[in-house]
């Protein structure tokens, strides 16, 4: 370990009745006791991803019965290799309020860029990795063996992640699925298809499944959250709630209950892209297969067809998601399926999931999720537009909105869409017993 405690992970402290530093901040945070959260700890219904090689970090934790939480994709890839400009991408994403940075770069010496996140960013740190393995050891996919795939797994951990995504859950019998079940799609997972394409030319069994139980070791050792990944989940609407996603999460189920007898927290990915009407049976599906174990969500996407605008299918389906149980949206960029996103995008897309994350938040009652709103809507009945950006998701940009299209006058009372026509104003001054003077 890296520090001297009497327990290994934030759930065996649970388990043993033991209050951590982490879960006292987490409980005050969601406006929870400490005996609640802890209660959910120890079942494995809430985590909080904290590997105490970690430093700096701000814990957070991450269940269905606690405020959505949100992951920002980042990383280094072969044409964007800027370390710089990741790390800007990094802290403005923090500053946005994402609770979790994955680093899912695929580029040259990635160590040096995971050290430095673990070193200065609050946020949990996540990462996959089976994307490092070929980069860390410099040699093609098929020279690589179970255990060089392990050796990664302890490296993330030893550098002081928080959670690793590993599909553990796709195996021999998944590359027969998906020869048999013609999918539209295959597989659109970036680590599924590195894991697919090893075992297809090895003809050996998913390293992460068959090695297991050496990986619950390493987690344990570290407290880092085993996230397990979706490596089927559906790339596209006709893909979705198929054989092979259900299949895989039939086994994420047994892998949850393996980790939990050794006291690793666990996180479940799911889809993906997923029509509206299935979204919610979805969840309620995952939460029976693996016992409330915390639902970590991409999107879901609701429908193929809108390049360029991802951010508002996923919202969509990230909002539904949240009401019906999960835990966890990551978020989708308006660059999905295009091109690694740039500074903006990644606005963009933190907006869009902390709105979807906010509504699924209200809808279910979690402690003081409205309040804000209903901040919004006195400083709205009061015209009071400093107490509007205050309360605002956004604020710069309302603010460059009215800025640029102000009313002619009355300008503290009105804007340019009704002028004194504004029913705010109007309402006002009928109740206070004022002329109301429209032209």
């Amino acid at each position: 370990m890296h520090m001297e405690r009497s327990y290994h992970t934030q759930m065996e402290a649970a388990r043993r009745g033991i209050v951590t530093p982490e879960m006292e901040i987490v409980a005050r945070k969601e406006r929870r006791t400490v005996q609640e959260l802890m209660g959910w700890m120890a079942e494995g219904k809430a985590v909080i991803p904290a590997n105490p090689g970690h430093k700096g970090l701000d814990p957070n934790g991450v269940g269905s019965m606690l405020r959505t939480k949100i992951n920002v994709n980042l990383g280094v890839s072969r044409d964007c290799k800027d370390y710089d400009i990741e790390m800007k991408k990094v802290m403005s994403a923090v500053n946005m309020g994402a609770e979790a940075i994955m680093d899912l770069s695929s580029h040259g010496n990635t160590q040096p860029f995971r050290r430095k996140l673990c070193g200065e960013c609050p946020a949990m740190i996540g990462t996959v990795p089976v994307y490092d393995s070929v980069i860390h050891y410099q040699r093609d996919l098929s020279t690589l063996t179970a255990q060089d795939f392990v050796d990664v797994v302890r490296l993330h951990a030893e550098d002081g992640v928080d959670f690793v995504t590993l599909h553990c859950g796709i195996t021999r019998k998944t590359i027969e699925q998906i020869r048999a079940n013609k999918r539209k799609m295959n597989i659109v997972s970036r680590g599924g298809s590195l894991v697919f394409a090893w075992m297809s030319m090895t003809g050996e069994e998913n390293p992460f499944y068959s090695h297991f139980d050496e990986i619950l070791e390493i987690c344990r050792e570290h407290d880092v959250t085993i996230s397990l990944g979706d490596a089927c989940r559906p790339g596209c609407l006709a893909d979705a709630t198929d054989i092979c996603q259900i299949d895989e999460l039939v086994r994420l189920g047994e892998l949850t209950q393996r980790a939990w007898a050794r006291d690793v927290q666990v996180m479940v990915e799911g889809p993906g892209h997923v029509p509206l009407d299935q979204i919610a049976a979805n969840m309620k599906v995952q939460q029976t297969i693996c016992k409330g174990a915390p639902f970590y969500v991409l999107g879901p996407l609701v429908t193929d067809i809108a390049p360029g605008y991802d951010h508002i299918t996923s919202a969509i389906g990230g909002a539904i998601a949240a009401a019906s149980g999960a835990a966890f949206l990551c978020y989708v960029t308006p660059a999905e399926h295009l091109a690694l996103p740039n500074v903006d995008d990644v606005k963009q897309g933190i907006i869009a999931s902390r709105i979807a994350a906010h509504a699924a938040d209200i809808a279910k009652g979690i402690p003081g999720a409205r309040e804000q709103d209903d901040r919004m809507a006195d400083a709205r009945r009061k015209l009071d537009w400093e107490a509007q950006w205050k309360e605002a998701i956004d604020p710069e940009t309302a603010k460059a909105i009215r800025a640029d299209r102000s009313p002619e006058d009355d300008h503290s009372e009105t804007c340019s869409m009704c002028g004194k026509f504004c029913a705010v104003r109007s309402m006002n001054k009928a109740l206070a017993g004022e002329y109301i003077d429209i032209l």
